[in-house]
This record gives C-alpha cells, structure tokens and sequence, in this order.
C-alpha cells in the first residue's frame, strides 16, 4: 500500500504584546527617527505585529502552537515520533541543544522519536514540511510535529527602520500523519548561497566575542526582486510535478513578509487574490512561523476546507525558496 503524508492538525501563537504601527512610530519617534503607520502599510501592508515578553523563547511560543495543533490532531504528544523545529532564531545561540529538543522535553516527551532544528529562515516551514513528508513515506515516522517559530524581535536594529518595522515574533504548528490518501502532492525546495549578503542576520561569534553585524541585514530591493522571481517559478514546478493547473488551487498561503511580493505572485499565477491567504497585516513578516499562522488562521476560520489544494511557499535567507502543494 502506498503510504501518502497528510496535515491533520494545525496551531499557531502570537505572544500578547501586541504592537501598533503608530506604537513603533512613536517608539522611533523618540530616537528622532521618522516613520508612520502610513509608510509602512504602503510598502509593506503590516499595520502590527507581536513582541515575546523578555521570559518568553522561541521553544515557548512553538509548545503553545503545537499543543493546539495536537489538539486539532485528535493525538497525545506522546503519540509524536519525529519533531522537526524551523527556526532562525533558537533558544541557544550556536543552536545546542536544539529548540526541537527543548520543544520535545517541554512536551512530556521522553526518548521517543528523533527531534531537530531546520535553518532555511523564512523558507524554513516548507523545508521542515517537506523533510517530514520524506520522513513519513519512507517508513520513518507516523506522526510528525512540524513547528515554526520566531523571536525576530531579538536581532532587530531598532536604529533602521528599514528593517525593524516589518518583522514579529510569533509560531504555527501542523501535525502530519501518514495516510492512506494523498496528502503532500509535490514539493520543490532550492538554495543559491551566492545570494547570502542580501538578507543575513548577526555575524557568527570568534574566540573571544560576536564580532561584525549584531542584527539582523536587509537589502529590501535585491531581496524584492529576486522573491517575485522565484516564487513564481517554484510555484509552477510544484503543480508541474503534481501534472496539476493552477486553477485547481484552492488557496494560495505565501510566506507573509509584504503584501506587494504576495499579490503579485498571486496575479502572475492567475489567482484572484480572493484565493490568497493574507495575515501579514496582523503579525508582520514572522519568518519561519508565518506560513503555519497564516494556514491555522484559514483552518480555524473555516475557509480552508477537507479536500483543497492548498499551495504553500517561502522564500528566504541562504537564499532558499520552496514550494509544497498539499491536499486538505
């Protein structure tokens, strides 16, 4: 029998503190740094996003979302034999112990299964679903939590506006099982490293302290201009492989890091936007954690119905983009 992989729960978390367009601006304002709620709808379409509190990690928003989306599952996390986190931002720089083990213990969950980090930052949740989906179908594991999460918040320069104004902290989580039925129809993921300078967080520690670039570094046009290239590409690889017409998606849930980059997708697929899940106006561009929030949200809402196509997919630093078509 053909074993397929399927979604059969999702969750997200967005911590409580929740800050305003016109809460950054008066922030900025008290650097004499200028900016408006405004200016930054018009370029970005965020009007909040969410902080962590100062005791709050990436390994507590991921518990939080995966403890909804095992509820949704109908399963105990004791029944979770693989943990795949997808994060750029760890509990511990140097990413040991891994978040997913932290995540795992967090959980109640002892020697059961392998648990591991994927670092593709904003491609990260289409990374880590696609390893799951090869997981599952190889015989590895039955039941996959698959996590992203974020605390951008830490490695922002609140000195540049640029950059400080469009990310939040936030975690979405799925539970994949195997299953009789298709589930994850195709996946396409790529990589090109010669693109790394143009979205790239704090330089790597030397010998005696971290040295260089402390926060996170955005070249906003170059990475613009090659995510509406690529996303549209990879986007018709995956239904390609699926031998499926665009028309067939149900729902289109980019990674929600700017309306303009997502609509034009959107339009070069033929998609009306209507078929578009859109979040980023509430939580910012939340990185590896912006596809599964975007998706529970639609689930939860009910728009996101048993037996859709949905198309998901990212792109990031590395850089790396990626696509996975899946059926509800």
């Amino acid at each position: 029998m053909t074993v397929y992989s399927k979604i059969i729960g999702t969750g997200s978390y967005l911590p409580a503190q929740r800050v305003t367009n016109a809460d950054l601006a008066a922030q900025l304002a008290a650097k004499g740094i200028e900016t408006s709620d405004e200016w930054i709808v018009t370029r970005s379409g965020i009007q909040a996003r969410h902080y962590a509190a100062a005791d709050e990690c990436a390994s507590d928003l991921a518990v939080k979302a995966a403890n909804k989306a095992l509820e949704a599952a109908g399963l105990s996390a004791e029944e979770i034999d693989l943990i795949i986190v997808a994060t750029s931002t760890p509990d511990f720089y140097g990413n040991f112990p891994s978040t997913a083990c932290i995540v795992q213990h967090k959980l109640g969950i002892r020697n059961n299964g392998a648990a591991f980090d994927v670092a593709a930052v904003c491609s990260g949740f289409v990374y880590a679903l696609s390893t799951a989906d090869a997981f599952i179908k190889a015989g590895n594991a039955r039941n996959v939590l698959v996590i992203g999460t974020e605390v951008f918040s830490r490695i922002l320069d609140f000195n540049d506006r640029g950059t400080c104004v469009l990310f939040g902290d936030g975690a979405g989580a799925v539970v994949m099982s195997s299953s009789s039925e298709p589930g994850v129809l195709a996946v396409k993921l790529h990589a090109d490293g010669s693109h790394g300078d143009i979205l790239c967080g704090p330089t790597n520690p030397t010998s005696a302290a971290i040295s260089g670039q402390k926060f996170l570094y955005m070249d906003g046009q170059a990475v613009f201009k090659l995510a509406v290239t690529v996303l549209e590409k990879v986007a018709n690889e995956a239904l390609e492989h699926a031998k499926m017409p665009a028309s067939d998606i149900d729902w289109l849930i980019p990674h929600q890091a700017n309306i303009r980059i997502m609509n034009g997708t959107a339009k070069k697929l033929g998609l009306a936007l209507e078929k578009m899940v859109v979040t980023v106006n509430e939580h910012g561009n939340t990185s590896a954690a912006s596809i599964p929030l975007a998706l529970d949200q639609a689930v939860r809402d009910g728009r996101i119905k048993s037996g859709q196509n949905i198309l998901m997919e990212g792109v990031g630093g590395g850089f790396t983009w990626g696509a996975v078509l899946a059926r509800m």
